[in-house]
């Protein structure tokens, strides 16, 4: 089952305190269902919850029955086809909204959400049919698909209206039609909430957690893996330095702060300065004044000698 699905499935449970809530979950269902209109049209779904809030909307909000049937997607999956097959009760649909069915461009009509509550209710209802949202373990998208441009520019003002926090929806088109959305991850938990939808909204934070978690390890690995490149790289250089002086001059050569520091580096090219300095009793910077010190005399012998210096 999909993101998208376990959404609708939770806010198909959400149940109608008072009947404005009814009906404007009902309005905002059937206004974006491509057949809220006087000629019959259908609402096609693969989710049967849907199907039966649909005409539960209906019937309970404005008094009209309409009808489902059953037949097989073009993904093979079961799917659901509501309907109001009487052209008198799609008529008394769109008059309990203030619609004709004859209006050149669909609008929404805000007298029909005045009182508290109803905007969520109804963009619950329009989520349910025109509304997805992908799988937050991919990406953070919440959509809305809306078929005409002026309806879609009346939801987008009404996301933005949305009460106790702000969002900032984005407008496009798409094949002929257009979608109203967000892509940012806590904008989208705000509105699953406002919508009634608490769990999945719990879902995406934990995903979102998840990833946070992830990537903070990764970027930790990183950060290590790279400090353990360059104290090798450092290593290894001071190493083939403090050889050149082995096998040139020799290391009783040295000074005894050297010699010591530069046996210890031949033994343990894998320690850290810090290591290298608890073990001399010496602090860090002191170990790396040293090193630098053998890594300068190595270069110095090469050169006289007209190789290649230590990369």
């Amino acid at each position: 089952m999909s993101f998208s699905s376990d959404i609708k499935n939770e806010l198909c449970r959400v149940e109608w305190k008072r009947r404005e809530h009814l009906l404007a979950e009902c309005y905002g269902a059937w206004l974006f269902s491509r057949c809220f209109r006087l000629r019959e049209g259908a609402f096609v779904t693969e989710n049967g919850a849907v199907a039966r809030r649909l005409l539960e909307l209906a019937a309970a909000g404005v008094g009209v029955s309409g009808e489902l049937t059953f037949g097989v997607s073009r993904r093979k999956r079961t799917a659901y086809r509501v309907f109001l097959p009487e052209e008198g009760g799609r008529a008394q649909l769109l008059e309990a909204f203030g619609h004709t069915g004859r209006e050149p461009s669909l609008r929404l009509n805000r007298a029909n959400l005045e009182e508290p509550g109803c905007g969520a209710a109804f963009l619950r209802g329009a989520f349910l049919t025109c509304g997805t949202a992908t799988d937050p373990n991919k990406e953070y998208h919440l959509e809305y698909a809306v078929p005409h441009k002026n309806l879609a520019n009346d939801l987008y003002t009404l996301l933005c209206e949305a009460e106790g926090f702000p969002l900032t929806p984005a407008v496009s088109g798409r094949k002929g039609a257009y979608v109203v959305y967000l892509k940012e991850s806590g904008q989208i938990e705000d509105v699953l909430t406002y919508l009634g939808a608490p769990g999945a909204a719990m879902e995406l934070m934990q995903v979102k957690m998840y990833k946070e978690a992830k990537n903070n390890i990764n970027r930790k690995t990183n950060f290590e893996t790279a400090n353990m490149d360059k104290t090798y790289s450092a290593s290894a250089r001071q190493t083939a330095a403090i050889a050149v002086i082995s096998d040139t001059v020799g290391l009783g050569s040295l000074p005894e702060n050297l010699r010591e520091l530069a046996q210890l580096r031949l033994d343990e090219p894998e320690m850290t300065l810090r290591e290298l300095g608890e073990r001399l009793g010496i602090s860090r910077s002191g170990v790396n004044h040293r090193l630098q010190r053998l890594l300068e005399l190595g270069e110095k012998i090469l050169k006289e000698k007209g190789l290649e210096q230590i990369l």
